[in-house]
């Protein structure tokens, strides 16, 4: 524990570095990267139930048919529309920060660099796609959106970017989290968003499963379920989605290419890149453009972290599984615990989803990147030494990429070596509070994934089509 641990000023050092490392507007990137265009091996297709290939038209009931291009591009850089980018603009480009009282604290050699995605105005990640995806939803003449959320921090940048867009947002939230964090229902109230509990007694979906089990605490697949089936039934509404699919991630790549340049500045390239991991969009976003880099031959370490209870990347296999529980969705290749999988309520809500995004299951796959699971108490030990360190308070999710940070931090010390971490800080814990309160009180325990449940889980995959190579 940390919890006795006093910083000493660090007088004139404060000024002797740059702690920040800014992008004028005019210095934003224009223009999206797409990973697609450089894999060496084209990543499996999203299929059918029976196996074939999806086609753009099956899609179009729950997405508009702009966002439906990108999600099936290959093209290496898509333009974002100036739109979009006035709307970014009210927190972009975000600020790249050297942790160096965290550095002298864990008196390592390396040198920590994160990207502060916190300074949003819903605290995350999360609106450099929601803001995309209302955008083209409204230019397309749609006039509500339906989505899941799990933490809340996509459910708030949803409903932000509607308000902004002139949209109508209604979002289910996985009912643990709507249970232990109402600021956030409050937060999506406030920009005008209709917020219930899921599973709920509105959709088909939700309410068989209520009947099944009426002490649910909910998963993301259970909430998409009942957004899609909403979505489905409007002529006027569609689904929006904050992680998983290529287009999502394909908006958060404006986070790496401004890191990059960001980099530049100050002559500096990462050794390791680290991000958290739920469903892969914040992951993405930091690593994607680097991965590009490392197709061409630059030797770089991308690692993706992820908590033990729900260890995806980590212990999931490679599959063709739908990203939902009513199966409503294409199946997607991706690492997957199963669509039945119901995760444990722990705080880092945003990391509970039973799959990984295709592109980041494909990288990994194509070993582009790494993984790590982390139990959520060093988790939490971590993100109280950063808040009495750096001074801002991380989100849970946010808490597994600062956990990865400080182990390497100690390798580098143990290794006597001068490394470049760079983070994802994906969004600030604010909302988060009552996790920090039960870490504190002792109400917090390690949880690992029994082998049992796991299993159980994956029974769900029996009968679906494989993909190639497995």
């Amino acid at each position: 524990m940390f919890f006795d641990y006093q910083p000493k000023p660090m007088k004139g050092e404060i000024m002797a570095e740059l702690i920040k490392i800014n992008l004028t507007e005019d210095e934003m990137p224009r223009q999206w990267y797409n990973l697609n265009a450089d894999f060496d091996k084209p990543m499996p297709p999203p299929v059918a139930a029976d196996g074939k290939p999806i086609t753009p038209d099956m899609l179009a009931p729950v997405f508009p048919m702009n966002l439906i291009e990108q999600e099936m591009s290959t093209e290496r850089w898509i333009n974002i529309p100036e739109e979009v980018l006035g709307v970014l603009k009210l927190w972009r480009p975000s600020p790249l920060y050297r942790a160096k009282r965290l550095e002298k604290m864990l008196g390592t050699p390396a040198r920590i660099y994160y990207k502060n995605e916190g300074v949003s105005p819903p605290g995350s990640h999360k609106p450099n796609t929601a803001i995309a995806q209302a955008y083209y939803n409204k230019e397309f003449g749609i006039k509500k959106l339906t989505t899941e959320t799990g933490a809340g921090q996509w459910g708030s940048a949803l409903a932000f970017s509607c308000q902004l867009m002139g949209l109508q947002c209604k979002v289910f939230m996985v009912r643990i989290s709507f249970d232990q964090k109402p600021f956030r229902k409050m937060m999506m109230n406030t920009w005008g968003a209709d917020c219930v509990a899921s599973p709920s007694e509105e959709t088909n979906a939700g309410r068989e499963i209520l009947k099944n089990d009426p002490d649910t605490p909910g998963s993301l697949g259970i909430a998409i379920s009942e957004a899609i089936e909403q979505a489905v039934q409007n002529k006027d509404t569609r689904y929006a989605l904050g992680s998983v699919l290529n287009h999502v991630l394909l908006h958060q790549t404006i986070i790496g290419l401004e890191a990059k340049k960001q980099l530049d500045k100050i002559g500096v390239y990462p050794d390791v890149i680290i991000g958290c991991a739920g469903g892969g969009s914040n992951f993405a976003g930091i690593a994607f453009p680097f991965i590009c880099d490392k197709i061409a031959g630059k030797t770089i370490r991308i690692i993706a972290t992820e908590p033990e209870s729900c260890p995806t990347l980590t212990r999931a296999p490679y599959a063709y599984d739908s990203g939902d529980v009513a199966m409503m969705t294409p199946l997607l290749p991706m690492y997957s615990l199963g669509h039945t999988f119901v995760p444990p309520p722990i705080h880092a809500g945003g990391l509970r989803y039973h799959g990984m995004a295709p592109m980041v299951s494909h990288a990994l796959r194509e070993k582009l990147i790494e993984a790590a699971a982390l139990h959520q108490l060093e988790c939490y030990e971590s993100a109280v030494l950063w808040a009495r360190t750096e001074g801002f308070i991380p989100a849970p999710e946010t808490a597994h990429a600062i956990a990865q940070v400080i182990r390497e931090a100690k390798m580098a010390k143990e290794e006597g070596k001068e490394k470049i971490l760079l983070m994802n800080w994906s969004g600030h814990g604010l909302m988060d509070l009552t996790g920090y309160q039960a870490y504190f009180d002792g109400k917090l325990k390690d949880y690992a994934l029994p082998d049992e449940l796991l299993q159980r889980s994956l029974a769900s995959l029996k009968g679906l089509p494989k993909p190639p190579g497995v």
